[in-house]
């Protein structure tokens, strides 16, 4: 059996043809799905039928080192009993869409910022997986922006200029732009961490920049002249050309590298229209595929 990849954007993002992820252990399509994600960064699978456990399961195979140093840890919210099952809803534990100053719905309107998965944690997020387990009947679409075609299509002045910048990201800041405050407590569980502005990609010898709206300062720079770079570059790598936009059907899995894309959430009536989504997201460590 081998898996076939429909291209959706001119640069990145392909559909896959069909496949049962739940149940696969072949070895040997785990590594075309990963070859895959090198080639395309975002992976769309539709018609998948997992249970949150299932998912977990699956990304353990295809990818390891699962993260579980989420914000729901934190706000103490998680109803899967594991933290790795991360829950990315307007609903309540009984079902009941959230009101619109609940504590949880605050902090997910922030997935609405153009950001990667974990970029605040050391070793940062390498492979999120977004499973539709219920959407609304309005569009609630997710897009997603290429970073190593932003990271091209810059000027070579600038990229001698950033090559070797590094930035410290957090998610206290992030949501903090947006008036949402964590505790000192809270805050203290999640204290951010430096990462490179550039990324190198050995396999396909190719650059990406590293963005997120957790992106807080440039290391050595001073903090108004850093965020202003950094705003620069994340108006730039989020230009039409650079983005896909994925209109959800139930039960779609997307697969998407945190390290060599950015996403955001797009706004719907969420205090009307229920949407549960649950993610997993693995750890980008080194390590061999050994077990399938």
């Amino acid at each position: 059996m081998s898996l076939t990849f429909t291209s959706l954007h001119p640069t990145f993002a392909a559909r896959a043809s069909e496949v049962d992820l739940q149940n696969l252990k072949d070895k040997d399509i785990l590594e075309q799905i990963r070859e895959a994600m090198e080639t395309y960064g975002v992976l769309v699978f539709p018609q998948q039928n997992f249970s949150p456990e299932g998912q977990l399961a699956f990304a353990e195979r295809l990818d390891g080192a699962i993260h579980r140093k989420t914000s729901s840890r934190v706000l103490k919210k998680n109803k899967y009993g594991d933290e790795a099952i991360t829950d990315i809803s307007n609903v309540d534990h009984e079902g009941s869409v959230l009101q619109r100053h609940d504590r949880k719905r605050m902090n997910g309107l922030a997935n609405r910022l153009w950001h990667t998965d974990a970029s605040f944690e050391d070793p940062a997020g390498r492979y999120s997986m977004l499973y539709a387990k219920y959407i609304p009947e309005v569009r609630a679409d997710t897009h997603f922006a290429d970073l190593r075609t932003a990271y091209d299509e810059l000027d070579n002045s600038i990229k001698e200029e950033i090559n070797d910048l590094k930035v410290q990201h957090s998610i206290v800041y992030s949501r903090k732009t947006l008036g949402f405050e964590f505790t000192e407590e809270e805050s203290q569980q999640m204290p951010g961490a430096v990462h490179p502005l550039v990324r190198y990609f050995p396999k396909s010898q190719r650059h990406g920049l590293y963005l997120a709206s957790h992106a807080q300062e440039i290391i050595g720079w001073p903090i108004p002249e850093g965020r202003l770079l950094l705003r620069d570059l994340m108006e730039h790598a989020t230009r039409e050309a650079f983005v896909y936009a994925h209109e959800w059907s139930l039960h779609d899995l997307v697969i998407w590298d945190n390290r060599m894309t950015m996403h955001r959430a797009t706004r719907f009536d969420d205090t009307k229209y229920r949407r549960e989504m649950i993610r997993v997201t693995t750890l980008d460590m080194p390590h061999e595929h050994s077990t399938g």
